[in-house]
């Protein structure tokens, strides 16, 4: 899925030392999107909420986002911003 913008997250949690961005993606995030996320981290996919969310922790990052939203967020913390180019990579080649 190609990555068609990535902005700052507005949010300050830049005091807790992290940095969060919004990756805005050329299609709706899908279930099996999700599920191919996996591998990265500590993984929570709440599909019978009203609205699903998923969850991606992992020591040095977090990512999040709704079921059918056109966008995710990718928290990095600041001393490992390198971190972000294997989850770019993992999220183009789907």
């Amino acid at each position: 899925m190609k990555i068609t913008n990535i902005t700052r997250s507005p949010e300050p949690c830049t005091e807790a030392g992290w940095i969060a961005f919004q990756y805005e993606l050329e299609r709706v995030v899908c279930r099996d999107f999700i599920l191919a996320l996996r591998p990265l981290g500590s993984f929570i996919f709440l599909e019978s909420l009203s609205k699903p969310f998923f969850k991606i922790q992992n020591h040095h990052y977090m990512i999040k986002g709704l079921l059918n939203d056109s966008s995710i967020r990718v928290a990095v913390h600041r001393e490992h911003l390198n971190e972000q180019e294997p989850i770019k990579q993992l999220i183009e080649s789907l």
